[in-house]
């Protein structure tokens, strides 16, 4: 056999690695950091340019707005007393009023509600309950039983007012319905039936259902059947007095209008 004729040795097939541009690898990493450079800075030109200001060397992202604390609100602590006024306790149900007060708020509407106001120094829940109705309806009237407390939150004047107000059933004894209180708008005598539909607040139209089941009891068994009243101490320091003295918070301040309301 030749040498022409001797068997080749196969090549080894290597693979294809992509191509580099000559020159050292410090000169690579020059050319993507000045690349990187390039990009961002055309970026924010392009940004400043479509904001109508010029670009700023190293901005690359908006400040953000300073957050400011929410001021806090000073908690103060209120309490009241009121009454249900019912004349004609010994009679049919069918007969029997009540005396409410109406308030008209920053809307025009007419809200009936409870008489009622805050405890000053001195006085029981049960005194207060009876000086509120005579000053705000004219009318006197003893505490029979008592009908629940309600409590609600508002803010005024930077204050955010914590309100409990004690409710009692008090028999009519005597006096003539008048508005003379300023914080009175309108006066009335209302049948017990329809204190449901006029009373403007849930939480008194579920006192007025209270109402109904001790005056039934009264009926049935007499004065005495009726729960005992609980304790009440003579308040010893003065609270605080706000404007929005027995309104809720979507009230307007109380202004006098059309006197005396008629029974309804």
């Amino acid at each position: 056999m030749s040498d022409g004729d001797k068997a080749k040795p196969r090549r080894r097939r290597r693979r294809r690695r992509g191509r580099r541009a000559a020159g050292p690898p410090e000169a690579d990493a020059e050319r993507a950091t000045s690349s990187g450079e390039k990009a961002n800075s055309s970026s924010d030109q392009v940004a400043s340019e479509r904001a109508g200001q010029p670009a700023k060397p190293g901005q690359n992202r908006k400040p953000r707005p300073s957050r400011r604390a929410p001021e806090r609100l000073r908690t103060v602590h209120e309490t009241s007393a009121g009454g249900l006024v019912i004349d004609g306790l010994d009679g049919p149900k069918d007969t029997q009023v009540a005396a409410l007060i109406g308030r008209i708020d920053r809307r025009g509407r007419m809200l009936w509600s409870l008489p009622k106001g805050h405890i000053e120094v001195g006085e029981t829940a049960e005194q207060t309950a009876v000086r509120e109705v005579a000053e705000e309806t004219g009318v006197q009237g003893s505490v029979l039983a008592a009908l629940g407390s309600i409590d609600y939150w508002f803010v005024t004047e930077g204050r955010r007012v914590h309100k409990t107000v004690h409710h009692y059933l008090m028999r009519f004894l005597g006096g003539d319905l008048s508005d003379e209180d300023m914080e009175v708008t309108e006066v009335a005598w209302v049948p017990l039936r329809d204190l449901p539909a006029r009373l403007a607040y849930a939480d008194e139209r579920r006192l007025a259902v209270v109402a109904g089941e001790l005056i039934d009891k009264l009926h049935t068994d007499g004065e005495g059947a009726l729960p005992p009243l609980p304790h009440s101490s003579p308040r010893r320091r003065p609270q605080t007095h706000s404007h929005t003295r027995n309104r809720r918070p979507e009230e307007s301040p109380p202004r006098r209008a059309n006197g005396c309301g008629p029974a309804q």
